[in-house]
């Protein structure tokens, strides 16, 4: 076999392996993305129906309210009148066309339904859905238990056929009513179905323009053939080091910027303003708003002062990054009921910038970590300048911990409400070569260790200045 033919085929044949990996794990995405999709849709769609609901409800006792008051100041006579208005003006509460409103009494018995007349003095108290499932007792049961939401079977009007439904329904003890209103729950069913089609649109058109992309490839390196360069690859992979630190660099000069704009204008003019209020107050204006005015002018200003700092504390450039820890501990003492502090072994020396600035963000990324989760007592920060000239970084706390494992899992990092302070963490550790250790045992405390070694921080000085 020519030589030409064998570097061809030494290119071509990891291309098609790995564009057939990429096709698999594209359907396999889809598919998980997909399931992850209708759990979301379908999440927020019951919840938003279940508000909906309850405001129909409240809706309906503001009615029904003002007639309770009066039957309990009159006579029977008076409590029957308004049990039979109160009953007239539900009955005419309407919301679309299966969206109506009923009431029973506590024993089962249907006092009003706007949509099934039929029902209206019929005892249901034993009325079971094709489950099984006795309906009325769920309902009167959730009612008698301070009202709340219940999912089960009844005939939709509009289709007449069985469907599955999510009512709110509450208790009027003074009558021995029950009152209630429901949605069905078909609409998400369709929704649910529109979804999954245009994934699968979107999976077909993907594998498409894979198959689309694999074939001008192939075509290209049949014509020119394969090169490699390890010295190019080398390259590029330092190029894509220093672009990485020029983005975090970049990154921090505009929060610098931002941060030194926010304190010398807004800031100084919430000054002036805050002055101008309290002059005119002592000149005899109303001493009661302009008190008012003042003190919210003072925490505006204190407010643009937390978001200053927040953004790039002075320290940090200033006093370098023991200081900056220090300060940061000390804010997150005053600011809650967990105790912090801060401490620095070995002899300090100084650090690249670029360091400096990510061993603070893993800090900070750290601290609100516990401050979230946590539910610590104590949390210390300890900056270790090791003897052989590498850093670390520990944040250690006494609270609750959590199942390591599960949290390095990828599909934990992946979600949007889990594993996200750790993600980051690590990701600014990597991009200027260091690493991230995790210690953590559910009721035993968590330990996060930001890591630099000599080598590594050797090269980042050479790339950057000290500070």
């Amino acid at each position: 076999m020519k030589l030409r033919l064998k570097i061809l085929l030494l290119a071509i044949l990891p291309l098609v392996a790995a564009l057939c990996l990429v096709a698999w794990a594209v359907v396999h995405q889809e598919r998980e993305l997909l399931a992850r999709e209708r759990e979301a849709v379908q999440r927020a769609y019951m919840e938003a129906r279940r508000d909906e609901l309850r405001h129909y409800v409240e809706l309906a006792l503001s009615n029904v309210r003002p007639l309770i008051e009066r039957a309990e100041a009159g006579d029977a006579a008076a409590r029957q009148a308004a049990m039979a208005e109160a009953l007239r003006l539900i009955s005419q509460l309407d919301y679309g066309t299966d969206g109506y409103f009923f009431v029973y009494d506590l024993q089962g018995r249907a006092l009003m339904h706007s949509r099934q007349p039929e029902l209206v003095g019929r005892d249901l108290w034993l009325l079971r859905d094709p489950n099984g499932e006795l309906t009325l007792q769920q309902l009167i049961a959730r009612a008698r238990a301070g009202g709340g939401y219940v999912e089960y079977l009844w005939r939709q009007p509009s289709s007449d056929r069985v469907a599955p439904k999510l009512g709110y329904v509450v208790a009027l003890p003074q009558w021995n009513w029950m009152l209630g209103t429901g949605l069905y729950l078909d609409s998400i069913q369709a929704t649910l179905a529109q979804l999954e089609r245009e994934a699968r649109a979107n999976v077909e058109r993907t594998l498409w323009l894979i198959g689309g992309i694999a074939l001008t490839a192939l075509l290209l390196i049949s014509a020119s053939g394969l090169a490699l360069n390890l010295s190019g690859q080398r390259a590029a992979e330092r190029q894509l080091r220093a672009l990485a630190h020029q983005v975090v660099r970049s990154q921090e000069q505009e929060r610098a910027h931002l941060a030194r704009e926010l304190h010398d204008g807004l800031s100084q003019r919430l000054v002036a303003i805050k002055l101008l209020v309290e002059s005119a107050q002592r000149e005899g204006a109303d001493a009661a708003l302009l008190r008012q005015a003042a003190q919210r002018l003072g925490e505006g200003l204190h407010e643009v002062r937390r978001i200053s700092h927040r953004l790039r504390p002075a320290l940090l450039d200033t006093l370098g990054l023991p200081a900056a820890l220090a300060h940061l501990a000390q804010e997150f003492d005053d600011s809650g009921a967990v105790q912090a502090g801060a401490s620095v072994e070995g002899e300090p020396r100084p650090l690249p910038e670029v360091v400096n600035t990510v061993l603070f963000r893993v800090a900070q990324e750290a601290l609100t970590n516990v401050a979230k989760h946590a539910g610590a007592r104590h949390v210390a920060l300890a900056l270790e300048f090791q003897p052989d000239g590498g850093v670390a970084l520990r944040v250690l706390d006494d609270g609750r911990g959590f199942d390591l494992q599960a949290a390095l899992q990828p599909e934990a990092e992946d979600d949007a409400d889990a594993g996200i302070g750790l993600r980051n963490m690590r990701e600014r550790l990597v991009s200027i070569g260091g690493r991230l250790e995790l210690q953590s045992r559910p009721g035993h405390g968590t330990q996060v260790e930001a890591v630099i070694d000599a080598a590594q921080l050797a090269q980042l000085a050479r790339d950057n200045p000290a500070s």
